[in-house]
């Protein structure tokens, strides 16, 4: 799966786990709600000023948001 798709469904799950709509969040990190819908759909590569604020709205941080991505761990 691709990383933007992976980074969406973690912002949407996180979203929806606080009780937002996606206009509430857009308003919250100062961007479109097109546009957050596009981020939520992974369609777009959020710039890290906006990955920044979206967790900043989320109450998260940035560790937090991207723990979709923890690696495995593989013994030799």
């Amino acid at each position: 799966m691709a990383v933007e798709k992976q980074f969406g469904e973690r912002v949407r799950a996180l979203r929806l786990a606080i009780g937002l709509s996606q206009e509430e969040l857009a308003f919250k990190s100062g961007m479109h709600r097109t546009y957050l819908g596009g981020i939520e759909r992974g369609e777009r590569n959020p710039s890290l000023r906006n990955i920044a604020a979206i967790a900043k709205a989320l109450g998260v941080t940035l560790p937090q948001l991207f723990l979709f991505a923890a690696p495995e761990i593989r013994e030799k």
